[in-house]
């Protein structure tokens, strides 16, 4: 298994498929581009199926374990049972969608191999919704959730990204859950050095702390160094939604997590996971692009040598590789160049107990 110069050891990766999406949020940088009519065959600048699978084999042969289909909407390719059904045994799989096209097609990709899937679910609101998705896809989304949850897919992931159009919402989305047998709710902080409009952004720890008051146990995962709030329907206590080893039992309460990358000083010192852009690029993070590495014509060797290269080169984000200035997030010097390039052999030391978690 490879380990960066920060001592975390990369388990799983982000491979996005295509950059075609049927929505247009208006907090994503680059969605709602090209062919939107349906499934179709990856274009010339995506990876083909052999690609992607000769990659996910390259990653199995370091003990990588889990991999994310995610886009753009992945569900834009047809070939994605195909890949799922071709992904290494060894590797949980996993699949971010708008969930509009999974009526259809869900049963068919657990039969290929599909483990999970989240779902992207802004509000409750249809009017909100349109506004926000930039689409009049809210009947299509709310039988995609269905569509998974009848396929066996449960827990089904939502996921809702926190701003200033959709933060009144959160009471009704952790009801929801709540409420429905085999639902999560993720809730994503806003991250605005990607889409811009600072003023759009929340206080995140403020929903922390509204959660901390309405959840009946808070339990905090390693991971990222989240907290798990679980929350029981109304006249439920949480003993009765306990099974008898201490676990919680899903179907009588729902699970809220906040992945919040900005203010959490360990969310990325505790990142083990690689992506690779559809068009065959590794990067060692979501936020960076200066790090893009081409696996060239997708030779096995080359593969190797560039997935050792993207993790040896990894670098942490917030609070570190970004530092706040002025309060605007601003790349730290130490890791530039006179030039203002980024400088390969600049690794500032962090926290030892951090690096260890």
């Amino acid at each position: 298994m490879l380990a960066d110069e920060f001592g975390r050891e990369v388990t799983g990766v982000r491979v996005s498929l295509t950059d075609r999406c049927n929505f247009d949020c208006v907090y994503c940088h680059n969605e709602g581009l090209g062919d939107t009519r349906g499934p179709m065959a990856p274009r010339e600048h995506e990876m083909s199926t052999d690609d992607v699978v000769r990659f996910l084999e390259v990653a199995a042969e370091f003990d990588v374990d889990s991999v994310k289909f995610t886009g753009g909407e992945p569900l834009l390719r047809d070939d994605l049972e195909e890949i799922v059904a071709r992904t290494p045994d060894s590797m949980e799989v996993s699949l971010t969608t708008n969930g509009t096209m999974l009526p259809g097609r869900a049963a068919d990709l657990v039969e290929a191999g599909l483990d999970r899937v989240n779902i992207s679910q802004d509000a409750l609101d249809e009017e909100t919704f349109k506004q926000v998705t930039q689409a009049g896809a809210y009947d299509a989304v709310m039988d995609g959730v269905d569509a998974a949850l009848d396929a066996g897919l449960a827990p089904v992931k939502l996921n809702m990204v926190v701003f200033e159009q959709t933060a009144g919402y959160v009471p009704e989305m952790v009801e929801h859950v709540a409420d429905n047998a085999g639902l999560r709710l993720q809730l994503i902080e806003y991250m605005p050095e990607i889409a811009g409009h600072p003023e759009w952004a929340v206080d995140i720890e403020r929903v922390h702390g509204w959660l901390d008051e309405q959840a009946d146990r808070v339990e905090r995962r390693e991971m990222h160094d989240r907290r798990r709030y679980w929350v029981t329907p109304d006249g439920i206590d949480i003993d009765e939604a306990t099974d008898g080893d201490g676990s919680v039992d899903e179907s009588a309460a729902g699970m809220v997590e906040i992945v919040d990358p900005v203010e959490n000083p360990t969310f990325c010192a505790n990142c083990h996971r690689v992506r690779v852009t559809h068009e065959g690029y590794l990067k060692g993070c979501l936020n960076r692009n200066d790090d893009l590495r081409s696996m060239g014509e997708m030779t096995r060797a080359e593969i190797r040598e560039t997935f050792r290269e993207t993790v040896a080169n990894r670098v942490p984000y917030y609070g570190e590789y970004m530092v706040k200035e002025d309060g605007q997030w601003v790349v730290n010097e130490d890791y530039l160049t006179e030039d203002g390039e980024f400088a390969e052999d600049a690794y500032p030391v962090i926290d030892e107990e951090v690096a260890d978690d």
